[in-house]
């Protein structure tokens, strides 16, 4: 898997949030893109993952160097971002076998399997919106995690997570991303420094 992006740009109305970004992602590596808050470390992302379109440059995706049409490209990625939400009115299972519908866990694990990973088997019947914001939190890491899709992309990971969870995240983040491609974006040095590639969006202000 790899994703290219050439002289890659995206504008809101008259305002350049990066420009002339290029770069080569390959799959098993780990990148890290850094900045102040409301600099466009989310933006970025986004346009990668074909969520959002780019204002100018070249984005293409390949596989076993075949072109994947951006239209199908969101079969092979994985997002946890604080701006994704969850259905509230669905029941912790309800929601695991909804998504199921759409993207297989690895290994086959199972529903009851998922929400051991995620340390919540008491709140199995409970319905999202009853759900505390570190609760949910967990919940869009573990299917991130435990999808099985190539790509794996995560957008502040431990927001609203206390301290026990993020060491959940900590201890899970590298073991889940082994051949991977895996994104972070991140103010928080101890989110991503296991990370070998490591990029600040303010290099890439017009």
């Amino acid at each position: 898997m790899e994703i290219v992006a050439q002289n890659l740009g995206k504008k809101f109305r008259n305002e350049w949030i990066f420009r002339n970004f290029s770069q080569n992602f390959h799959a098993g590596e780990s990148y890290t893109f850094t900045g102040a808050n409301g600099s466009g470390k989310s933006t970025l992302l986004q346009v990668l993952s074909g969520f959002m379109p780019h204002s100018e440059g070249n984005l293409t995706y390949q596989t076993n160097h075949q072109s994947i049409e951006i239209d199908n490209f969101y079969k092979h990625i994985t997002i946890a971002a604080p701006y994704l939400e969850l259905i509230e009115d669905f029941t912790l299972a309800e929601l695991l076998q909804f998504h199921l519908k759409f993207k297989p866990f690895k290994n086959q694990l199972s529903v009851q399997d998922f929400i051991e990973f995620i340390e919540l088997p008491q709140a199995k019947n409970k319905e999202i919106k009853f759900f505390s914001s570190g609760m949910k939190q967990r919940v869009k890491l573990g299917l991130a995690f435990l999808s099985d899709c190539e790509i794996l992309m995560l957008d502040e990971p431990t927001s609203n997570l206390d301290a026990t969870a993020t060491n959940w995240y900590l201890e899970n983040v590298q073991k889940h991303s082994v051949n991977r491609m895996l994104f972070i974006c991140s103010n928080q040095p101890s989110e991503y420094e296991f990370c070998k590639n490591i990029f600040n969006i303010h290099d890439f202000k017009p």
